[in-house]
């Protein structure tokens, strides 16, 4: 650590202020910047302490945040009243001993897709419907928030290419950032999340076939740095197409969510997109049906799209596919969905008592079957050649 001319501080002094910036971390990457290198030193005039940080990247949109963090954490300490943090950009070796260090091995290893490991203890999540329209990105933005509020590592990719609307709904306005070939989901209601819609031009159309969908699914699997995740989610698009066959080939551990509506064309859509799981392989963990009703101010229910084209979809899965496929839950009808979605604020986060909300929140509990924490909890994985 850096040193002052004299006088010199105390060793108690230097020990708290160390410990003060340990319990600061990195926004993006929610480690602590001692841990990741950030701080290449600091010295203390007085009562003033000057920080010396490392940037990951020039241009990092974070910086004011870990300014007022690292002045937070110093101020707190007897005798320092003031902070200063000069900042500095990492060297790209450096950032290549960081993006080693994050990987857990060699630098020049290709990344795989640690979610396909057998030593992954991260569920998998992929939420499929038949059709548009039935709120497939609702319920999986929702889930995510009411999964995280459970003190669960959520993240989300918003694998929908072409109806990318997730980081609208979940109120994610920032953009990733790299550190070398590692990408830096931004986070927002504590879900980290990663949309094809982050890396377009405003709200550009992405006109894209088949391998280039299959490459970018690839790159969000695989090059973004997800940390140790307890639920992994993924908005897919509507139907069983490129995405579709992508995922099974890419996360052929991934449990199918279906989402449908009550109404029976949209029941039968659904079905075929549940039974694309029998090709693939994968295991169907669910159906939850959206827009079940719309609850009336006299108390009744007016079934706006039918009824029971969810428990229609889950009995047909269950005899298709031979084993249990539940019908997780059904959501109300409610302008209130919509309206959180709109400004970016899940509604089991910001109206959680209405019947919606409480749908929704019961599915994630029903979801959340694994309830440790991997946070802080090696994964035993290992970083080698190939992979994408």
């Amino acid at each position: 650590m850096g040193r002052m001319s004299a006088p010199a501080p105390s060793a108690a002094l230097e020990d708290a202020i160390q410990a003060a910036l340990a319990t600061v971390d990195d926004p993006e990457i929610r480690r602590p910047i001692t841990e990741l290198g950030m701080v290449r030193g600091f010295t203390v005039t007085g009562d003033t302490v000057t920080v010396e940080l490392l940037l990951t990247v020039s241009g990092c949109p974070l910086r004011d945040k870990l300014n007022a963090d690292i002045t937070a954490a110093l101020t707190a300490i007897p005798g320092i009243a003031s902070v200063r943090v000069d900042f500095g950009v990492m060297s790209e070796q450096q950032r290549k001993e960081l993006q080693a260090s994050l990987r857990g091995g060699g630098g020049e290893a290709e990344p795989v897709i640690p979610f396909a490991q057998p030593g992954s203890r991260t569920r998998v999540y992929a939420v499929a419907s038949g059709k548009g329209g039935v709120g497939k990105s609702s319920v999986t933005v929702n889930l995510a928030a009411a999964l995280a509020q459970r003190g669960l590592s959520v993240g989300v990719i918003d694998a929908d290419i072409y109806g990318h609307s997730v980081p609208r709904m979940l109120g994610v306005d920032g953009r990733p950032t790299r550190v070398e070939d590692m990408i830096m989901p931004p986070q927002s209601h504590g879900v980290k999340v990663i949309s094809i819609g982050m890396f377009t031009a405003g709200n550009a159309a992405v006109v894209w076939r088949g391998p280039m969908l299959h490459r970018a699914l690839q790159q969000f699997l695989a090059d973004v740095y997800w940390g140790d995740l307890d639920v992994l989610l993924l908005d897919l698009p509507p139907g069983t197409g490129d995405v579709a066959i992508s995922l099974a080939q890419l996360l052929p551990n991934a449990e199918i969510l279906v989402v449908t509506t009550p109404q029976a064309a949209a029941a039968e859509v659904a079905e075929r997109a549940g039974a694309i799981a029998m090709q693939t392989h994968q295991r169907l963990v669910g159906v939850v049906e959206n827009m079940s009703w719309l609850e009336l101010p006299d108390g009744s229910r007016m079934e706006v799209f039918g009824a029971g084209g969810g428990e229609t979809v889950a009995q047909s899965l269950t005899r298709t596919v031979g084993a249990s496929v539940p019908l997780l839950g059904q959501i109300p009808l409610d302008t209130r969905v919509r309206e959180s979605g709109d400004e970016g604020d899940p509604v089991v986060l910001a109206d959680p008592q209405t019947p919606a909300a409480r749908a929704l929140d019961a599915v994630a509990e029903r979801l959340a079957v694994r309830r440790d924490s991997l946070v802080g909890k090696p994964l035993g994985l290992t970083v080698n050649a190939g992979g994408r």
